[in-house]
């Protein structure tokens, strides 16, 4: 009966996130029925938010080859997290990646991944990932940073701050109003990071900073890069993880700076863990075991500028993008706080900072 009411579960978020669905099948072709799957199981449900700019038709085009028949369903951070909790007592998914490590907090203390010791884990930081009960462990390791085109802005600020409180940059720099995804959220968490106390409680000056900085910037066009509004000169300053950048500019012909920030700037650790109550369990760790091996992200790292955290892998990342990673400092913030309240946080700043 379980297996029955999963498989009808499959179908609904396959017709709902028709979308955002990513399938395996050549051609367009019918998913595979339950037994006809690559290693004799269904199809691997392989839920991320990172699957953009190719990322989503590499992986399952590079699992395919190595013989993994996956259906990856992509959607924004918090959303996916979300879901994955609404979804506890009966998951639809197999496998989740690309989420940072507060949202796979989220998911630990909700009891929606389950613990996986991957056979390379003896190749990555333990502290990068959950030290205490391994329900997760890290791929790739970005800096969300603030970014121009010095090619074209020859004005930049001395600090990001300036954005916000010097009106000559009003208007100048883009905001990203869709709070259900996990950059504009940790834009929040290090804006408010030097104004939060252990608690979580907010100072007033924090909140005037947030407010100041959604109230000053031309918000996002859904749909649309940033470094096309650059290149139309809607903007001039923008945020983007570092991941992105080397493309973009090969893309955009622009020479993308970084805007300095005094209080260093929000890391986000990718990670990869195994959906709790999976019927494909070990299925989903060998996948897990195939795509965290420093061979599957050192291929990554080289295809889309990444920094894996795989520390055999990262020999094989760009240069440029190491040294565009340890370039800026990681702002001081406090992920377990910020865990806590984030909700209640982007709850305020949508009721009462947003258009």
């Amino acid at each position: 009966m379980r297996a029955w009411g999963r498989r009808g579960l499959r179908t609904s978020v396959a017709l709902l996130l028709a979308g955002t669905v990513l399938t395996g099948c050549a051609g367009g072709g019918e998913p595979a029925a339950d037994g006809d799957a690559a290693g004799g199981d269904q199809k691997l449900v392989v839920y991320t938010n990172s699957n953009s700019d190719g990322r989503g038709e590499w992986v399952t085009a590079q699992a395919a080859e190595a013989g993994f028949d996956i259906e990856i369903v992509g959607l924004g951070g918090a959303d996916l997290t979300n879901r994955i909790i609404a979804e506890v007592n009966n998951p639809v998914g197999d496998v989740v990646f690309g989420l940072n490590t507060m949202f796979f907090e989220q998911l630990k203390a909700e009891q929606a991944i389950t613990a996986y010791q991957p056979s390379w884990s003896d190749e990555v930081p333990q502290e990068a990932g959950d030290p205490v009960d391994g329900a997760y462990w890290p791929l790739v390791d970005q800096a969300i940073v603030t970014v121009y085109d010095s090619a074209t802005t020859t004005d930049a600020p001395a600090d990001v701050s300036e954005l916000w409180t010097n009106p000559e940059y009003a208007g100048r720099y883009e905001v990203n109003t869709a709070l259900g995804q996990a950059t504009p959220q940790l834009v929040v968490a290090g804006i408010l990071a030097p104004y939060t106390d252990a608690e979580g409680q907010v100072s007033d000056e924090g909140w005037a900073a947030v407010e100041a900085y959604y109230a000053n910037g031309s918000p996002a066009v859904e749909g649309t890069d940033l470094y096309a509004r650059f290149e139309r000169g809607e903007v001039a300053y923008g945020v983007t993880p570092t991941g992105g950048i080397i493309a973009r500019d090969e893309e955009y012909g622009t020479e993308t700076a970084i805007v300095p920030s005094a209080q260093g700037v929000p890391f986000v650790t990718e990670q990869i863990g195994v959906i709790a109550g999976t019927d494909q369990q070990q299925r989903a760790q060998e996948f897990i075991d195939w795509f965290g091996s420093a061979e599957v992200q050192g291929e990554f790292a080289q295809e889309f500028n990444s920094m894996p955290v795989n520390e055999v892998a990262a020999e094989q990342a760009n240069p440029e993008v190491v040294e565009l990673v340890g370039s800026v400092q990681r702002a001081d913030i406090d992920y377990a706080v910020v865990r806590e309240h984030i909700g209640e946080w982007v709850e305020r700043i949508e009721l009462e900072y947003l258009p």
